[in-house]
This record gives C-alpha cells, structure tokens and sequence, in this order.
C-alpha cells in the first residue's frame, strides 16, 4: 500500500512527499488569487480562465470542444459558464463560414478590459520566482515542464503545447533544439504554451 505524501512521517523520509506537499501548497495560493479576482468581477474560476485564455489565445483554439479539453471539463460545463459570459457581455458569438453549427468566441471591449487585468492575478506568485538565480530558475522550469508531460502522458492533464509534446522538437546528446526555429534552446527557453506547437503523433 502506499503512504500518503500528506502523512507527516512519510514526508520526513520522503523528498518526492515533500515536493508534492509543496506543489499542493502553491496550487493553494493560486486558488487564493484567482477567488480574489472572481469576487472583484463577480465570476466563477473557469469563467475568469475562459476569458485569459481567449485573450491570449488564436481563434481556432477559442471554441466550445477546444476549451472542454483545454480546462479537463465537459463541454456542457464550459458551455454553462459561456452563457454567463456572453449575458454579461464579455465575450460575443462569432459563426464559422463554413460550419453553421460552429462558432468561435471573441472578447467585447469590455471582456479585452477585465480579461487583461484578471490575468495579473498571479503576479505575487511570479515576484518571488524572480528572486532566484538563473541555475534555480532552469532547474524549476525543466523539471516542472518534465512532470506535466508525464501527467498529460497519463490522461490526469489533456491539452498541453509545450516543447516537450511538439513534433518540431528534439532532444539529442544533452541538447534541446526546434526544427521549426531552426535553433537549439537553452533549458530556459523551453516553453510551456506555443503558439506554434504541432503535437507529436
């Protein structure tokens, strides 16, 4: 049987316990920030991540099926809280020239207003992360980057357009490098959502 990583004597013989205690206790502070934020915009959770991710995010990838997948819910829940979006004039309906039945979701003027704001909503959480030196960053970042692979590997995590999952990338002999650039990447300059991704078959 194994031990939970939340039993206080298995995270004092365990450095994996322990790192996932922590990494549960900064899923907490997000949580934190992001209900501050809905409560300021009188939003739910999901409906503030629909709105950062149309912000930020191409058109093709701003659809009901895409964000289902995008946030591991089903498209009846994201659906439920686009209703609210567009009741609340944040976001508008634009239809798909060739599927009747299709439409893509942009945000109003006002939707651009409160999605730019709500998407600073972590930025205690980035403030400390830049404290640390360039070697501690990378080795976060590779590791991390390494973790969610595997949990997308596993289906815990669907959608992921990270480096690691791109056909454009490759990992030979120690180094990274893009087919698409053209170039090697530095552990650093691994990213975690491109807009460029192709995911690998």
């Amino acid at each position: 049987m194994k031990n939970s990583s939340f039993n206080l004597i298995e995270q004092n013989q365990s450095i994996e316990s322990r790192i996932v205690v922590a990494l549960e206790r900064i899923s907490e502070a997000f949580r934190v920030l992001l209900w501050n934020e809905c409560k300021e915009n009188a939003l739910s959770p999901i409906q503030i991540q629909i709105i950062i991710f149309i912000y930020f995010h191409s058109p093709e990838k701003c659809r009901i099926s895409y964000l289902a997948d995008e946030f591991n819910m089903t498209k009846a829940t994201i659906s439920d809280s686009v209703r609210v979006l567009l009741s609340k004039k944040l976001v508008i309906k634009l239809p798909d020239a060739v599927d009747s039945r299709s439409y893509t979701l942009n945000l109003t003027n006002e939707g651009e207003k409160v999605a730019k704001k709500a998407s600073l909503f972590a930025s205690s959480i980035k403030q400390p992360i830049e404290k640390l030196t360039d070697e501690q960053k990378s080795v976060w970042l590779n590791g991390l980057l390494k973790l969610i692979c595997d949990l997308n590997k596993s289906g815990i995590i669907t959608i992921q357009r990270m480096c690691f999952t791109c056909s454009n990338y490759q990992f030979e002999h120690g180094i990274h490098f893009c087919k698409l650039l053209k170039n090697k990447l530095a552990d650093h300059e691994l990213r975690i959502d491109c807009s460029e991704h192709e995911m690998r078959q």
